[in-house]
């Protein structure tokens, strides 16, 4: 009817009508490959520098603006838990929770090392350099999850909050760390301005942490595997992003890869996340 009434306003209409549907369907073929028992709930992200000194602490900041970045632009809500700066630039850790339906489901896929290669902007001299940071994706679980935790198990200790934050920060001894002394995990919350909301938090955090470290010892029983943890390093990664010589982005389990590297920086992880999902099944 357009094309008969030569009316191009009515063909750009259909034009984003179809772009919009697409968009629609594609997303709920990748929801169809979620079935996963919490791929429906938020997401607790824990990104940790390895690997290269004050250039996988600026890593750390980089894929933090990454997930953030992609998270909103799929309409989830962020909120940094814990963020600890790094000794010069950067960031040694962060943590953040991804709220919204299905976030567990969609960056379950970034679970494991992720190395940069580019030309370091704190070398002096120019020279590549390779970078490694490792990502840690957990559900936020609710209380139907049967996780027992003794509290003879844990070690509870209060500091002051650090960084961005106003009046509050540094006054009172909010911050919680948590350590659970028969696993050696240890989660710490300063976000809120509450002790006792920290602690709840941290609490979350660390049932998440426990659940994941159950569903690894399963699954090595499961295999046979023996269950050797790789170090934040060369050789164990993931996903390759590299800037020099050449600029692509790669993922070492789906073969899936990108040349256009500042998209990817920039959020545009939904290729990589349906070509992982595609893979797993």
């Amino acid at each position: 009817m357009a094309m008969e009434e030569n009316d191009s306003g009515v063909e750009e209409e259909i034009a984003l009508k179809i772009n919009a549907m697409t968009e629609e369907l594609e997303g709920a073929e990748t929801e169809c490959m979620f079935s996963g028992e919490h791929d429906t709930s938020n997401a607790i992200v824990a990104i940790h520098a390895g690997a290269g000194g004050t250039e996988a602490q600026d890593w750390v900041d980089m894929l933090l603006r990454m997930y953030l970045r992609w998270a909103e632009v799929r309409g989830f809500k962020t909120v940094i838990l814990d963020h600890l700066a790094g000794d010069e630039a950067g960031t040694k850790g962060v943590t953040f929770i991804v709220k919204g339906r299905y976030a567990y489901g969609y960056l379950r896929s970034e679970l494991g090392i992720h190395r940069l290669v580019r030309i370091s902007p704190f070398d002096t001299s120019g020279r590549r350099h390779t970078s490694f940071a490792s990502v840690m994706v957990m559900p936020e679980l609710d209380d139907t999850v049967d996780i027992k935790i003794d509290e003879k198990d844990l070690r509870i200790d209060t500091y002051r909050a650090s960084g961005a934050g106003g009046q509050h920060v540094n006054k009172t001894d909010s911050a919680i760390r948590i350590t659970h002394l028969p696993t050696g995990v240890v989660v710490q919350c300063q976000n809120e301005r509450s002790q006792h909301r920290n602690k709840d938090m941290a609490m979350k955090m660390l049932l998440s942490q426990l659940y994941e470290l159950e569903k690894e010892k399963q699954a090595e029983q499961h295999e046979g595997l023996h269950g050797d943890k790789k170090g934040i390093s060369w050789g164990s990664q993931i996903r390759s992003y590299v800037l020099q010589p050449y600029r692509m982005v790669k993922d070492h389990r789906t073969e899936f890869e990108s040349g256009n590297v500042d998209a990817v920086l920039d959020g545009n992880l939904d290729p990589f996340i349906k070509a992982y999902l595609l893979w797993g099944r």
